[in-house]
């Protein structure tokens, strides 16, 4: 194709470039002079495009339809394959720039067309605009995250309605900064006038060198002096709060939402340069959002029965499509629906306590599966067990036996009514085998290590994601200790993972093209969690038994294992982009379906995604895919 060709041909193939990176990014004017400067030339199956050690390539060639393989011939003679390129792939750019040797053999695998794009014209690009420049020089995922999000964003009906203040307003533009104070002696009386007076519900004390000490609310006053009959002539350090939570007012907003219902507060210190600057309060949240996940919070807490939970319960999902409007990550919406949905299965919980009694040993329920990790988006099945203190006498045992087995069944029936299914594998603490004494626990983790059968690597990678929900956290921590003492120098049960790790591979296939289902209720369509979110947490949660590391959520082990494994270490931002890409992605289908009055599932078909959308869940699945390669290369005597 020459310069100048037949205007009809040029909007082709602007629209064409219109669609494939970094050519997409180009302002109009741009694209217009590369698609003036494009030849096209055609390769028949099995022609050597590019030949390594071969004179360097004077063109950019941009796959219009077909496909290559890209490999090197090692000095053995043998043949590598790096990569398969299809529609929209380059090839030839570090040799043309570089005027360097061809490194690579490029071969069409299928009657293959390409557009050139000569080297001055390419050099014009890289100097004039940053985005081309990145595109080649950056070689991750994170050099199209951003953009993918941004065009998510643009073409969803979920982000249209909302100024996005809660990601983008930052804490000290909406925080009271006439802060009222008093110090640390003053009388409850004095404060409490102090507080009324001024119409505030908080009050900010200080100690003798003005700096911030401790809190008093409205509350404080109501239930540490009115309801225990204190003196109001005592000290208000006495009933300040003096665990004090704060933001810094370069925070965003989310900071001060995420922290407040972390600690179920509803006011706020804001600290600027290690000074007090100022209180951010429930109210003020709720006026800059309308809503607010924290009045939904407090809807829970002042609720006494499972019957009271059940409508509140159902407003959890409305919470998704405010952080979706609001523009949040998929780690930001997870945080905070999982303090939410713990804030209600802890009310559920203590529903069940209360209504029984107090039970005869102390105990923990304990969270696994997505619910251990803090992934939950929208409700799912309930993964729970019980673990109590280890009975001393048969007599005991019994009394145990029969009170958490009751409380189990109880708290399952509560779940149940607010929206949590029954796990359908029935891993519960209901069921009695999941509702032990610490011992058994124990007893449970050393043999599924020591003898890692089927079932019991089955049972590790659910169990092993365990976190404390509610009551003695201690006796979890218990386990928690002695799982990682049983599995010091454990080669062979951290195999036995290694090989779960890498059996689930990418849905990726020749020439990158995605592998579907192939019939069924979701032909065509590829199941975002087990082949999307899945390796990824195997991986990840392979990398922290093998260092130890106590966290369970699958970024908080990301971060922890950053400064601690290797492979962590290289690849730790294209995991963290692949993950949230991935799990934006699933949510934001999930809250789809669920608005068209659908039950939400997992399944996406990659054919409705945007180009851009496309590189990028390819790229998430080629980095699992190197990255199982790795595992592999690390466990080779272990992998079968």
């Amino acid at each position: 194709m020459k310069p100048n060709n037949h205007n009809l041909i040029m909007e082709d193939v602007i629209a064409f470039l219109g669609k494939v990176p970094p050519f997409q990014f180009l302002e109009e004017e741009n694209l217009q002079a590369v698609a003036r400067n494009l030849s096209m030339e055609f390769y028949p199956r099995g022609m050597v495009i590019l030949k390594q050690d071969g004179l360097p390539s004077d063109s950019l060639r941009i796959i219009k339809k077909g496909g290559v393989k890209v490999s090197m011939t090692s000095e053995d003679g043998d043949e590598v394959v790096i990569d398969y390129r299809g529609e929209g792939d380059t090839f030839g750019f570090l040799s043309m720039v570089g005027k360097d040797r061809i490194r690579s053999n490029v071969v069409a695998v299928e009657d293959t067309i390409c557009y050139l794009l000569g080297q001055e014209m390419v050099l014009k690009l890289l100097d004039s605009n940053l985005v081309f420049t990145e595109y080649f020089l950056k070689s991750h995922i994170t050099k199209y995250i951003d953009r993918t999000y941004r065009e998510m964003q643009d073409k969803s009906m979920f982000y249209g309605g909302s100024d996005r203040l809660l990601f983008t307003t930052r804490v000290g533009d909406m925080a009271i900064k006439d802060v009222v104070s008093t110090g640390e002696d003053t009388p409850i009386r004095e404060a409490a006038q102090i507080m009324t007076e001024n119409r505030i519900s908080s009050l900010i004390i200080v100690d003798r060198n003005d700096l911030p000490a401790g809190i008093v609310t409205d509350r404080d006053l109501r239930e540490k002096v009115v309801a225990r009959g204190r003196s109001v002539q005592e000290p208000v350090k006495g009933i300040m709060t003096t665990t004090l939570i704060r933001v810094d007012a370069r925070d965003y907003c989310f900071e001060a939402v995420l922290r407040m219902l972390k600690y179920n507060i509803h006011h706020i210190m804001v600290i600027k340069d290690g000074r007090l600057f100022g209180v951010v309060t429930n109210h003020d949240l709720m006026l800059l959002q309308g809503t607010s996940p924290l009045s939904l919070t407090k809807d829970i807490e002042s609720q006494q029965t499972i019957e009271g939970l059940v409508p509140v319960s159902k407003k959890i999902n409305n919470i998704v499509g405010l952080l979706l409007k609001e523009g949040g990550k998929a780690s930001n919406i997870t945080k905070v629906i999982t303090e939410i949905n713990d804030r209600l299965v802890r009310k559920v919980i203590e529903v069940v306590e209360r209504k029984m009694g107090r039970p005869p040993l102390a105990f923990c329920w304990i969270v696994f599966g997505s619910e251990g990790r803090k992934e939950q988006t929208f409700k799912t099945d309930q993964d729970n067990a019980l673990v109590y203190a280890d009975p001393t006498t048969e007599a005991e045992a019994e009394t145990a036996r029969k009170y958490f087995a009751s409380f189990a069944g109880q708290v399952r029936d509560g779940l149940l009514q607010c929206g949590f299914p029954p796990c359908p594998a029935n891993y519960m603490a209901s069921n009695p085998q999941w509702n032990q004494p610490v011992r058994t626990w124990k007893k449970y983790f050393s043999t599924w290590v020591a003898t890692p059968t089927a079932e019991a690597v089955l049972n590790s990678v659910a169990f092993f994601d365990f976190r404390p929900m509610c009551g003695d956290a201690l006796l979890a921590e218990q386990l928690r200790d002695h799982l990682h003492a049983v599995l010091q120098d454990q080669k062979v049960f951290l195999g036995y993972l290694a090989n779960m790790a890498i059996k689930n591979s990418p849905p990726i296939g020749f020439l990158k093209s995605f592998v579907v289902e192939k019939g069924g209720e979701h032909k065509d369509e590829l199941n975002l969690k087990i082949k999307g979110i899945a390796p990824l947490v195997d991986i990840l949660r392979l990398f922290a038994l093998e260092r130890g590391v106590r966290e369970t959520s699958t970024l908080e082990r990301l971060e922890v294992l950053r400064t601690k494994h290797t492979i962590v270490q290289e690849y730790a931002d294209d995991l963290e982009q692949a993950f949230e890409f991935i799990m934006l992605l699933r949510i934001h289908h999930q809250y789809a379906q669920i608005s068209s009055g659908e039950t939400p599932d997992n399944f996406i078909n990659p054919n409705r995604l945007s180009n851009l959308e496309k590189r990028s869940i390819k790229e998430a699945f080629q980095l699992v895919a190197k990255i199982q390669d790795t595992i592999i290369e690390r466990y080779k005597s272990l992998i079968w």
